[in-house]
């Protein structure tokens, strides 16, 4: 009989609601015969109304850090300091060393070597020897160094790649027994800032969805009063969401009847409450705040084409999203989206910044009644083929199952 196939999830914030996709690969991990074990830096502080079946039960089943407590953290020290004195203090020289002298960072470090004490003892605890890791990499990094333990990290971007030393990324592929890039283009990324020795640890793992549970929506009904245009993302600079409003701005200008929903929440919410006054499009234009994924889902089902004005991306679940229900998609061409949609063929890509161009594209597919179907249509197929949750977990478990060693996936 083989091993057991046991290992640990290292999330930022398990469940999360920009991060669902983790949730859908964990869950399909789980259905495929893997033993996952999560652990979660932060709470997940919605209510309990505000989350989905599936995410109270993933809640409720996850080991949390931070509501450990300074009491808890302060006995890890103490643990560490006692039972394993040398890779204690080996772990801490790493910590304080890893930023140089720049006092807050080294602080920051000094926290994130606590969480990874705490993680570290529990893994050991609980017999798991390794941890798969989103989103929470420098606390893998300290865990590696400190613990007896293999990591392995799935990395995003593109925040990593726009600061890559302050990131450590370097380190972390060192450290690593493998590194997933979700695209083509984050794997040269991560090219770029590795050894040459170690770029043979770079893997790349598509994300997907379910595509039985972003069915093709209804067609639009003929008596629909506007054009439904969806977007959805966190609400910060780099999501451009301001453009939009331009665009749907251009667009009734033009005597059109488009209405534009902006789904998500961050820090550009008032920024953007301003720029619709400015704009005078607030009967057009709502943002709808953050929204589970059943309340999402209503929405897509309720759109006509969806809209992505971003500067910078990794490869956005959320279009996968769309364009499984076939809404046809309009986004910038930037990162991993070119991937994801060939311009014309299954989505409209526009320059980033380039007000006139996404307000043309919304305006074609407005206009086209047939090139907005054939889009939706060729998108949800591209996501059948390519971006399939199912497909592309079991390719990330045959990851696992080559590159994670037995008595590691197996514990003691």
């Amino acid at each position: 009989m083989g091993s057991p196939k046991r290992i640990t999830y290292l999330v930022s914030q398990y469940p999360a609601l920009n991060h669902s996709y983790i949730l859908r690969e964990i869950r399909e991990l789980r259905r495929s015969g893997w033993e996952i074990h999560v652990v979660s830096i932060s709470t997940d502080a919605r209510p309990l109304a505000q989350l989905t079946e599936e995410e109270r039960e993933e809640r409720s089943r996850a080991w949390c850090v931070k509501p450990q407590g300074v009491t808890s953290a302060l006995r890890a020290h103490f643990a560490a300091l006692t039972t394993q004195s040398r890779s204690y203090f080996r772990g801490m020289r790493y910590a304080l060393g890893l930023d140089g002298l720049n006092p807050a960072k080294t602080i920051r470090n000094l926290l994130y070597f606590t969480e990874a004490l705490l993680v570290g003892q529990w893994m050991q605890k609980c017999a798991l020897r390794h941890v798969h890791i989103h989103f929470a990499s420098t606390v893998g990094l300290l865990m590696a160094k400190t613990f007896p333990v293999s990591i392995s990290i799935t990395i995003h971007g593109p925040a990593e790649f726009e600061q890559p030393a302050g990131f450590h990324l370097r380190e972390k592929i060192q450290a690593a027994e493998f590194i997933c890039a979700i695209s083509e283009y984050g794997r040269t990324q991560l090219m770029k800032n590795c050894d040459p020795g170690q770029a043979e640890k770079l893997e790349t793992v598509r994300l997907g969805i379910d595509p039985d549970q972003f069915a093709a929506r209804p067609q639009t009904p003929p008596e629909r009063s506007a054009f439904e245009v969806i977007s959805v993302g966190r609400l910060a600079p780099e999501k451009a969401q301001w453009l939009l409003i331009d665009a749907v701005a251009q667009l009734v200008g033009e005597g059109r009847r488009v209405r534009l929903r902006i789904v998500g929440e961050g820090p550009e919410r008032s920024a953007l409450e301003k720029h619709i006054a400015v704009t005078k499009t607030a009967d057009v234009v709502r943002l709808e705040g953050a929204l589970n994924q059943d309340q999402l889902k209503t929405l897509y089902r309720e759109s006509d084409a969806f809209a992505l004005a971003s500067f910078a991306e990794g490869v956005p679940v959320v279009l996968m999203e769309a364009m499984a229900m076939e809404i046809p998609c309009v986004a910038t061409r930037i990162a991993g989206i070119p991937e994801l949609i060939q311009d014309g063929v299954d989505g409209l890509l526009t320059t980033p910044a380039d007000t006139a161009e996404m307000t043309a594209a919304l305006a074609k597919l407005m206009d086209d009644r047939e090139l907005s179907v054939r889009i939706g249509r060729a998108g949800r197929r591209k996501i059948i083929e390519q971006y399939n949750l199912s497909k592309n977990t079991a390719l990330l478990a045959n990851v696992f199952a080559r590159r994670v060693p037995d008595e590691l996936r197996a514990g003691e």
